[in-house]
C-alpha cells in the first residue's frame, strides 16, 4: 500500500492544541466531535496526521468507539509496570 502523500504537515501549536482537547475529554471523542472542540478549524488530512502521529507516540488510541488519551508519565506507573508480574 502506497503512502499517501501528505499536502499541509501540522505545526506544534496545532499538534498542542488537539492533544489538550484530547487530554481533557471525559470519554472517547470522534473526529467529528474533536473538531467540533478545537479552538479553530483543522484539515480533515492534517487531523489525520496528528492523530497518527499520537497513536504512533503512545499518547492516545484510535479505536473502534472513538479516540482516547492513554498517554501517563508517571514514574510510579513505569516503576509498577516494569516489576510487574506477567500472567
Amino acid at each position: 500500500m502506497a503512502e499517501l502523500e501528505i499536502l499541509h504537515y501540522p505545526n506544534l501549536k496545532t499538534v498542542l492544541m488537539v492533544e489538550e482537547v484530547l487530554k481533557k475529554a471525559n470519554a472517547p471523542l470522534s473526529r467529528e466531535e474533536l473538531k467540533q472542540k478545537l479552538d479553530k478549524q483543522v484539515m480533515h488530512q492534517t487531523l489525520n496526521v496528528i492523530l497518527k502521529y499520537l497513536e504512533e507516540s503512545g499518547k492516545i488510541i484510535d479505536g473502534r468507539k472513538g479516540i482516547v488519551w492513554i498517554y501517563n508519565p508517571s514514574p510510579k506507573l513505569d516503576r509498577a509496570i516494569q516489576e510487574g508480574i506477567e500472567i
